[in-house]
């Protein structure tokens, strides 16, 4: 069985959130151009849909982990506050789009909330394998070493 651990994370990020965004599973709202990601950050991000990326990050985060919650997920996406020459501290992303996006994925059906936190849901779970699964077959028409993942 090919696990969500032996894809390239990269390749992995982008096919679901290719999925994400081409079944509509999540609402864009409006104010996706203008917000920063983080107290650390000085600009938005340069993508178009970094919404779809940032949730199938958090998927795939949520796959390897097993649960997480807001203030944990929020604090893998942080960074370091420029201080001049002071300095850094460490700071964690923004909440609220963790918590966004949390929510949107919740409707949709690919995480559930549980006592612990948030994890992901058998539906969730099946999204990740199958593009998994693509994703060792595409490699293992360029490379032969892939093939024993099959």
């Amino acid at each position: 069985m090919v696990s969500v651990k032996y894809v390239p994370s990269d390749m992995l990020i982008n096919y679901v959130s290719g999925k994400l965004k081409e079944e509509k599973k999540i609402k864009e709202p409006n104010w996706v151009k203008f917000v920063k990601t983080g107290v650390s950050k000085e600009k938005p991000p340069l993508q178009d849909d970094w919404i779809y990326v940032r949730a199938a990050s958090m998927l795939r985060k949520l796959y390897i982990n097993g649960y997480l919650g807001i203030s944990r997920m929020s604090s893998e996406y942080g960074g370091k506050v420029d201080r001049g020459s002071k300095r850094y501290h460490a700071a964690s992303g923004s909440r609220s789009i963790t918590r966004f996006l949390f929510h949107e994925l919740e409707s949709a059906g690919l995480v559930q909330k549980t006592q612990k936190g948030r994890s992901l849901s058998p539906q969730g779970m099946s999204l990740l394998d199958n593009a998994s699964k693509e994703i060792i077959k595409q490699l293992a028409q360029k490379d032969p070493l892939y093939e024993k993942f099959i």
